[in-house]
């Protein structure tokens, strides 16, 4: 029993001194691999992806060489991995979807760290591709973890490939209203504001004639970078409509008695 206490008590320690030595190479591992992927200008999000399929790799490599220092026989511990990972595998075959899906992510290359895309009915700019999950930080900084394998074969919307982009802004006036005059102080305004790009250049259109409104569409290219200037648009159409008495219009309701 003493005998027995020792050699256990001798293979513990072991196996903990193999745990703090294996973590710090680990760590050193994983800082050299991250150091020799920028150095290399690998694409961040190939990068985030191996980072963690090394971190995943070195962590099982672990795992063994604690286990055979605790005297686990490592044809044996491999067997049983090998019987638990069919096991695990099938209980898992979703994550393996999601496994393949992030290799066809890398591979063709739909978007890339630091896009701003819509996918699964969530906008947000892509912060990692992980093996597993793909991480978007949503307009309102909340993290969503998109599983890869839904990813890679639903639609998504990359607004970022694209250096420029086509901006819409929809207005209602009364009827009544002269279109050529609205048109006229439209384009003014856009003309003039040096962040709508000029080729292609600013146009009107009278979209359609609805129940006490006529819509007019105005339809401009900026920069990516210069998108949420919409906003600053509305605001600036809503004063040039008031200063030049142009009306906006609100629901009437014509009853005739006969």
């Amino acid at each position: 029993m003493i005998t027995w206490g020792v050699n256990a008590g001798w293979n513990i320690l072991g196996a903990i001194v193999i745990y703090v030595v294996g973590r710090y190479l680990i760590k050193l591992v994983m800082r050299l691999t991250r150091n020799v992927l920028e150095n290399r200008k690998v694409e961040a999000s190939v990068k985030t992806f191996l980072l963690s399929f090394v971190n995943i790799a070195l962590t099982i490599l672990l795992i063994i060489a604690i286990a055979a220092r605790l005297g686990v026989e490592t044809t044996s511990f491999a067997a049983l991995l090998a019987s638990a990972g069919v096991a695990i595998g099938m209980a898992m075959s979703g994550n393996l979807n999601n496994l393949a899906g992030g290799l066809i992510i890398l591979l063709l290359k739909p978007f890339k760290v630091g896009d701003f895309i819509e996918a699964q009915g969530q906008f947000g700019t892509v912060k990692a591709i992980q093996i597993f999950h793909t991480i978007i930080t949503g307009t309102d900084n909340k993290e969503v973890f998109i599983p890869n394998g839904v990813l890679s074969s639903g639609s998504i919307i990359n607004y970022s490939v694209n250096p420029i982009r086509r901006m819409e802004w929809v207005v209602g006036v009364e009827y009544g209203e002269n279109f050529d005059r609205v048109e006229a102080v439209l384009l003014k305004m856009f003309n003039e504001e040096p962040r709508i790009l000029q080729d292609p250049a600013p146009y009107v259109i009278l979209k359609e004639m609805a129940d006490s409104k006529v819509n007019i569409v105005i339809r401009a290219w900026v920069k990516n970078e210069d998108y949420y200037m919409i906003f600053e648009m509305n605001r600036r159409i809503y004063a040039i409509f008031n200063k030049e008495g142009i009306n906006f219009p609100f629901p009437q309701l014509t009853v005739h008695q006969g």
